[in-house]
């Protein structure tokens, strides 16, 4: 598959989830990388009218999970999330953020990924650590 329409799919994937609840769109791929992108608006603001760290996890979890699939067999394998840590480091009240998944360790059991996510500025916003596990599916 090409990259284009590796995005597409992981788009597609994303209908009537929280990816589409959030308006995140996967918009870049790489060797070593994915990146998605999220508006910064009312929809996922805190009272103070700030993005919101729960948000920013969602984005962050979206993006790292979806990356491990590129390292699995999808017909026999899926990816569970089992830890995330973020640390927010910059507000943002309105804009666009970035997030960039990098993989930090690829075993047969877990993920480790670093995802970065940055303003259309390209000024850090938060940085997040998160494992997923690699399980096998069960047949009946």
């Amino acid at each position: 598959m090409d990259k284009t329409s590796i995005l597409k799919a992981f788009n597609e994937r994303s209908k009537n989830t929280l990816m589409e609840t959030l308006d995140i769109e996967y918009v870049a791929i790489g060797d070593d990388f994915l990146t998605a992108k999220m508006p910064v608006n009312s929809r996922v603001h805190q009272p103070y009218g700030q993005l919101h760290g729960g948000a920013t996890a969602a984005l962050a979890e979206s993006v790292g999970s979806a990356a491990s699939n590129f390292f699995i067999d999808s017909k026999t394998q899926f990816i569970n999330g089992i830890q995330l840590s973020i640390n927010h480091i910059k507000s943002k009240r309105e804009g666009v953020v970035f997030a960039t998944a990098k993989n930090i360790h690829k075993g047969k059991s877990t993920h480790l990924w670093e995802v970065r996510i940055v303003d259309e500025d390209n000024q850090l916003i938060s940085v997040a650590k998160m494992t997923n596990i690699v399980l096998e599916i069960r047949k009946k």
